[in-house]
C-alpha cells in the first residue's frame, strides 16, 4: 500500500491518478497509523512553502511526515515536496522546514529566463539512481524555486535553466523530485513504477 499524505496542499489526485494507472494500490490519506504503516510513502506539494508547513503543522502531521521519511521505507517527495524536506526556503524566510535534510530552497535567479520555471526540461545525472533514467529524460517543472542542500552528494540530478540547478535528490530509500513524474508521460511514469517497485 502506497499512502499519498493528504495534509491540504497537495497535487494528490494526479499522482493517484498515475499510480491507479499503474496499477499501484494507494490511499490519499491523512491519517497517521496509515501513513506509518504504509510500505510506501508519496508526499506532494503544490503553492508556497510557508502554507505547506503550516497546513502540515494544523493537520499535526508534522512529526508523522518526519517519521515517515526516516529511511525506514521507500519515501517519495514530489515538487514542493521535495522543498518541505530541508530546513528552510527564500519563499517563506521565517518558517521552518521538515529539516529532514539540511540546507535551503533559493530562488531561480534571474537570468532573462521567464520565472516560474513552466515546462519540459532535460535532466543531467548527477550519480546512479535507483529511480530516475541514467538518460537524459525530459520531465515537466513547474517552480520559482530550487534546492541547495549542504550535502551535494544527495543530488540525483540537475537541469539547465540559465544555470544549472539541483533538481532531485536520493538518500538511501528517500527520494525528492522537483518535477512531476505524474505529469511526464511515459518517462515519468517509468519513474514511479521504479518506486513503486523498490
Amino acid at each position: 500500500m502506497i499512502a499519498i499524505i493528504d495534509y491540504g496542499a497537495g497535487n494528490l489526485h494526479s499522482v493517484k491518478n498515475a499510480l491507479d494507472f499503474l496499477g499501484a494500490e494507494s490511499v490519499i490519506t491523512s491519517d497517521k497509523e496509515t501513513i506509518l504503516n504504509a510500505d510506501h510513502v508519496i508526499l506532494p506539494g503544490v503553492g508556497s512553502f510557508g502554507d505547506a508547513m503550516d497546513c502540515i503543522r494544523k493537520s499535526g502531521l508534522f512529526e508523522t511526515v518526519r517519521q515517515a521519511a526516516d529511511g525506514s521505507r521507500p519515501f517519495l517527495g514530489v515538487c514542493l515536496g521535495l522543498h518541505l524536506l530541508f530546513d528552510e526556503s527564500e519563499e517563506s524566510p521565517d518558517v521552518a522546514g521538515l529539516g529532514v535534510f539540511s540546507g535551503k530552497v533559493v530562488k531561480i535567479p534571474d537570468c532573462g529566463l521567464k520565472i516560474p520555471h513552466m515546462g519540459w526540461n532535460n535532466l543531467k545525472s548527477a550519480k546512479a539512481s535507483r529511480i530516475l533514467p541514467d538518460t537524459g529524460e525530459f520531465m515537466y517543472f513547474v517552480h520559482s524555486y530550487y534546492i541547495e542542500p549542504e550535502d551535494k552528494d544527495i543530488i540525483s540530478s540537475y537541469t539547465t535553466y540559465g544555470e544549472e540547478l539541483a533538481v532531485s535528490i536520493e538518500k538511501g530509500n528517500i527520494f525528492a523530485v522537483q518535477f512531476h513524474p505524474e505529469k511526464s508521460g511515459e518517462a515519468g511514469l517509468a519513474i514511479l513504477k521504479k518506486f513503486i517497485s523498490l
